[in-house]
């Protein structure tokens, strides 16, 4: 058993999924942990340690921050931020997989790290939009905080712990998917339930 190769998938992995809380800082955190050389990513990638992408990153990631905590603006970034954080966290995991195969290589990426960042966003997009409809907008800035923390929190523990960050990680996508199962499951069985009644 490949010991590093397990560590570098978890790493990939962890790190991708938390695309799905905020697009930017994942790949910020993985630009500065590359640049201090606490991990290490594979020929192709070295792009994300250089200065202009950090730079970029960093303004992209304070942007993004600071957009969520627009009432109005949050949702409509919602329908940007799905695609967006699958292709982040595809390009995230594909360049800490070490797999010589390309197809393979981006495949797995794409299941791995893009299926996992678009269920976290899914869930965090039903969250704020649950939150807009109960309290009219008023509570979102709490659950773009929580948002916020998290994506920096999970990041960070991806770079340090990352076979830790990976199980926690998978025990959320875990509860987000079972949270998404029975909401469509509400959805299904409630007209069909408004029929009979009506009968």
């Amino acid at each position: 058993m490949n010991w590093d190769w397990i560590v570098s998938a978890c790493l990939g992995v962890g790190l991708a999924a938390c695309c799905g809380f905020r697009v930017f800082v994942p790949m910020l955190v993985a630009g500065i942990a590359t640049k201090l050389g606490i991990i290490g990513t594979l020929s192709g990638f070295e792009w994300v340690s250089t200065w202009p992408s950090l730079l970029l990153l960093g303004v992209a990631t304070l942007v993004e921050l600071g957009a969520y905590y627009i009432p109005w603006l949050d949702n409509a970034l919602d329908t940007i931020a799905s695609p967006a954080a699958i292709i982040a966290g595809t390009v995230l995991s594909t360049s800490f997989l070490q797999i010589d195969n390309p197809v393979l290589d981006w495949g797995l990426g794409l299941m791995l790290g893009g299926g996992s960042a678009g269920v976290i966003q899914a869930g965090t997009s039903l969250l704020r939009l649950g939150s807009t409809a109960t309290t009219g907008g008023l509570g979102n800035p709490i659950i773009a905080t929580g948002e916020n923390a998290a994506s920096f929190g999970f990041s960070i523990l991806a770079v340090l712990l990352p076979l830790v960050g990976v199980v926690l990680i998978g025990l959320l996508l875990l509860y987000i998917i079972v949270k998404l199962v029975n909401r469509r499951r509400v959805t299904f069985t409630r007209p069909a339930k408004q029929i009979t009644d009506n009968r």
